[in-house]
């Protein structure tokens, strides 16, 4: 087998029995995070659940909030709203450098100063309109 593979942690390598054992939980317990759709395993051929690195970690958050008396339902939700939260993270930062290099463009051939002053022409235009 490549060795990338098993450097990737978004490869399905693990089976439910594998993770049940490594994180002491049931076998049960995996199957009910698969069906409330927390983790979406993939399946081998033979139609086995088949867990990624990434999934484990999830697993072991949800298994740790689960020990702290939340229920499965509040589980997803919180697991939902954090990968929501990391994409509008990863938006925002792409956005953030994207201004940046529009920044340093407008800069360099002195734009700038124009934008600035047709910033200012607007704001005052918007000002008298209300008034």
């Amino acid at each position: 087998m490549n060795r990338e593979l098993f450097d990737d942690e978004n490869v399905p390598l693990y089976t439910v029995g594998q993770v049940a054992e490594m994180l002491a939980v049931k076998q049960a317990f995996l199957r009910r995070v698969d069906e409330l759709r927390v983790v979406s395993p993939q399946r081998s051929q033979g139609g086995q659940r088949r867990y990624t690195r990434v999934e484990i970690r999830v697993i072991q958050q949800v298994a740790s909030m689960a020990d702290r008396g939340m229920t499965m339902p509040a589980i997803r939700r919180i697991i939902e709203l954090e990968r929501q939260l990391a994409e509008v993270t990863r938006e925002r930062d792409a956005l953030a450098a994207r201004l940046a290099e529009v920044t340093e463009l407008a800069a360099a051939s002195g734009l700038t100063e124009a934008l600035r002053e047709r910033a200012r022409a607007a704001g005052t235009q918007g000002r008298q309109d209300r008034q």
